[in-house]
């Protein structure tokens, strides 16, 4: 172990260690048979399922081939549950069983035999042993609520012998994951736990009471995770998406069995509703912050529509850490809060003051995002500062995850010693929208308070910014550092420089964008945006570079010259 390995980390390793025990205690013969009990006598209801469903990719799992976390399996006739597979994303996919979805999509005899067939491979193979990945909490719970909203299908044409299996089986996971949710680290995974218990209260022939206790334990969930704002602890965009995909068919369940939901799951699906509007640009892509990557357009489009305020975006999401300007066709969502606590940020960037930019139905200024299913060895670079739309000094990232060697296998990738101090303050003056913001990633190792007033103006046509350098107590910085403001230009859009050097941005049917920067000669430089959709792809930067001794503030701008006609269908 280094030496002055930061005490979050060892306080989030102990925490791992007891888990882990305390796991391999509960899967031993002395608890086993707690699990066991009365095998439910029916199913109540199956509820509903948002997630996109795809009859072509039932075809596929038939044939044995299982596309699954960005890699692609064929089994050659073998059981998927007993290959050789080291992708352990690709091993939580195929045990979550949310692929079931697409077998009911087919809605044939023959998907159903085949769901059928699966289910009771794994039964047979995963069912008896409580181990490995297949009994990860997590992943049991993803697997106890897709059991249930794919019943249907996979109980079609069952006997009874299949069908009490098929019960009894879901009741023993239900068991399994009441005994640990409590112990499970806090985050998303610890949330959609207390759902998959709500969700197994009302599908089950259960007593009232463990309706109740799912009902508070969730609600207490929630009331913890879900910010004021809408926004979820971890600050990750995505959460939001992955959580409405399972709450909205929960609160939908609760109705369909004339229960009441409770007021926290109603007020948590409410505010989160307006928080995803909030980090959507024009073009319908989520900002790309803290974890967030391509973003699946249909699926944000079939979380919305239940959205009956249909209203604007929220401008100012406090508790979250986010400020939105928009005026016009011009968007402009930025960071500006710390880090998530360390157990909450294994997907966390170090990207603070960072901002994107969308004109019309185009994105011009981007984060990097990440590359969900990609080769491990770009998360790093994908979380770096670097990576990100704001200023970076000595080469050097805001914060670090790089951990000792063997740490991540145990305590994953928590991002630490990032900034601790972040002050925000709004502009909303005679319709000039903006924010003051300042942190302090680089006091410690640098003396380098970093400060970025951002503005729009009331037309949406010109973006003012000013990046300003100084010490902690506000005075002019005394040692030498390189800093390096980025500005990453999404793949679609194109730079072109003119006779007099002005920089322009655009792309095909897209308005046209002029950077300048008043005493600094913008440099344009390789980049590599990770959030898209094939994949990791080239792209390019707009770079400043500048010592921060001889020059403290750093004015810029990026000025509208020419808006596109095509102006239709613009998502709110």
């Amino acid at each position: 172990m280094a030496s002055g390995f930061n005490p979050q980390l060892w306080d989030l390793a102990a925490r791992q260690a007891w888990r882990r025990v305390r796991r391999r205690l509960r899967a031993g013969p002395a608890y086993r048979w707690r699990y066991t009990g009365r095998t439910p006598e029916r199913l109540l209801i199956a509820p509903p399922d948002l997630r996109l469903a795809d009859p072509q990719i039932a075809r596929e799992i038939y044939h044995g081939r299982f596309l699954l976390a960005g890699q692609l399996v064929e089994t050659g006739g073998q059981s998927p549950f007993q290959m050789d597979v080291r992708n352990q994303a690709w091993l939580e996919e195929l045990h979550g069983f949310r692929w079931l979805r697409h077998l009911n999509a087919a809605r044939s005899d023959l998907a159903s035999a085949n769901a059928r067939a699966l289910v009771a491979d794994w039964i047979g193979t995963h069912g008896r042993r409580i181990s490995g990945v297949a009994w990860n909490p997590a992943v049991v719970a993803r697997r106890i609520i897709a059991w249930l909203q794919h019943s249907a299908v996979v109980l079609q044409g069952a006997d009874l012998a299949a069908y009490r299996q098929f019960l009894k089986t879901i009741a023993i996971q239900v068991r399994f994951l009441r005994s640990v949710a409590g112990e499970m680290p806090d985050g998303e995974e610890k949330l959609r736990a207390r759902m998959a218990l709500a969700f197994a209260a009302l599908s089950l022939p259960t007593p009232i009471s463990a309706l109740r206790n799912a009902t508070r334990n969730l609600s207490s969930e929630l009331e913890r995770q879900i910010l004021p704002d809408g926004g979820h602890s971890s600050r990750n965009p995505r959460a939001i998406i992955e959580l409405l995909a399972d709450l909205l068919p929960l609160r939908q369940t609760y109705a369909n069995q004339s229960e009441p939901p409770s007021e926290a799951l109603v007020g948590a699906v409410e505010r989160m509703l307006p928080a995803l509007r909030f980090f959507r640009h024009r073009d319908g892509t989520l900002a790309r912050f803290n974890g967030m990557g391509v973003t699946v357009h249909d699926r944000v489009a079939a979380i919305l529509r239940h959205d009956d305020t249909v209203g604007a975006p929220l401008s100012h999401a406090p508790y979250s850490g986010y400020e939105r300007l928009a005026t016009g066709t011009t968007t402009v969502i930025a960071d500006t809060a710390a880090p998530p606590a360390p157990e909450l940020s294994s997907m966390a960037n170090a990207g603070c003051l960072s901002f994107e930019m969308s004109s019309g139905r185009h994105q011009f200024i981007v984060n990097c995002g990440v590359d969900s299913f990609g080769e491990e060895a770009f998360r790093p670079l994908a979380r770096a500062t670097a990576a990100h739309t704001t200023a970076t000094v000595n080469d050097t990232s805001q914060a670090r995850f790089a951990l000792p060697a063997g740490w991540d296998d145990w305590i994953g990738t928590p991002l630490v010693k990032g900034p601790r101090s972040v002050a925000c303050r709004r502009i909303d003056d005679a319709g000039m929208l903006g924010f003051i913001a300042s942190h302090d990633g680089y006091a410690d190792r640098f003396g380098l308070i970093h400060e970025r007033r951002l503005t729009l103006s009331p037309d949406g046509l010109r973006i003012d910014g000013v990046d300003r350098f100084h010490r902690p107590d506000g005075s002019a910085p005394e040692q030498s550092a390189v800093v390096a403001l980025r500005f990453h230009i999404h793949p679609d859009i194109e730079l072109y420089r003119d006779d007099e050097g002005m920089l322009y941005l655009a792309g095909e049917g897209t308005d046209t964008w002029s950077f300048s920067c008043d005493g600094l000669e913008p440099v344009v430089e390789e980049s590599i945006f990770f959030a898209a959709v094939a994949g990791p792809c080239r792209s390019r930067q707009i770079v400043l570079h500048l010592n921060a001794v001889e020059r403290t503030q750093v004015p810029w701008r990026l000025t509208c010259t020419y808006r596109s006609t095509a102006r239709s269908n613009l998502p709110s």
